[in-house]
């Protein structure tokens, strides 16, 4: 049987190093790429074999041609699955927060997505029942006070997920968002919202994990959403029989500061 491939985004650390390895122990080729290279050196030594690693960007959609064009070269030109991972999060009171800082997290977050999709798609496309998984997150249920930037980017990935998971049909593609709330990572260690004390960070990265891989195994996944976690599952589910008044109300509690 041919090994199966995928790329990740945002790999050398938190979720995106969770799901390489996750992959990896289920026999997958995986392409790591990030930003941050000390992380892909050690994520190389832990996987060996079962991994291609390489510097990427996700703004600049160049270094995606060169990334795709080095890991495809490994699978014959074609991609199984597709992580677009990387993101960051930057918390603060929407004015108070410098705009080149919510610049760089549209940037990051929606252009990074927005590239790795267009630039990957020639190979998902060669690839019978190819993947991509966008991380999303429960912040796209309803706007969210003191994230309002990050949860914008995560309503824009939803929409071009759900778009993209129509429009490529045809190419038999398949494409997923994942909905966790906060998670054990990196990207949210000194993060103090509202919403984070009322919800907590109970997710870790290998919870996230274990639903891309599950998002990507044969069965019917008749949504292309896939929370992550109870307190997602049930965020997600009760949105859509809520009202919106009635979803702003339970925002402001959960925002109370």
């Amino acid at each position: 049987m041919t090994r199966r491939s995928v790329l990740v985004t945002g790999a050398a650390a938190g979720i995106g190093r969770a799901v390489a390895r996750r992959f990896a122990a289920e026999g997958w080729l995986v392409g790591a790429y990030d930003v941050d290279e000390p992380g892909l050196v050690s994520l190389a030594a832990e996987l060996g074999d079962s991994v291609v690693t390489g510097r990427l960007d996700v703004r600049d959609a160049d270094q995606w041609r060169a990334a795709l064009g080095t890991f495809t070269a490994h699978t014959g030109g074609t991609l199984d699955v597709l992580v677009n991972n990387a993101g960051i999060l930057v918390a603060g009171r929407f004015a108070e927060v410098p705009l080149e800082s919510q610049q760089r997290e549209v940037d990051i977050n929606v252009t990074g997505v927005v590239n790795g999709c267009h630039t990957a798609h020639p190979y998902l496309a060669a690839t019978p029942g190819a993947h991509v998984v966008n991380l999303a997150s429960a912040s796209a249920i309803y706007g969210q006070p003191e994230l309002a930037t990050y949860s914008a980017t995560k309503f824009a990935v939803r929409g071009l997920t759900e778009a993209l998971d129509l429009e490529w049909a045809a190419d038999d593609i398949t494409v997923r968002a994942l909905w966790p709330l906060f998670v054990q990572t990196a990207m949210t260690q000194g993060v103090d919202t509202a919403s984070t004390r009322s919800l907590g960070i109970k997710l870790t990265a290998d919870d996230v994990a274990d639903e891309v891989l599950a998002a990507v195994k044969p069965g019917r996944h008749p949504s292309a959403h896939r929370a992550v976690g109870r307190q997602a599952r049930l965020m997600l589910a009760s949105a859509g029989v809520t009202p919106s008044w009635l979803l702003r109300a339970v925002n402001r509690r959960i925002n109370k500061p």
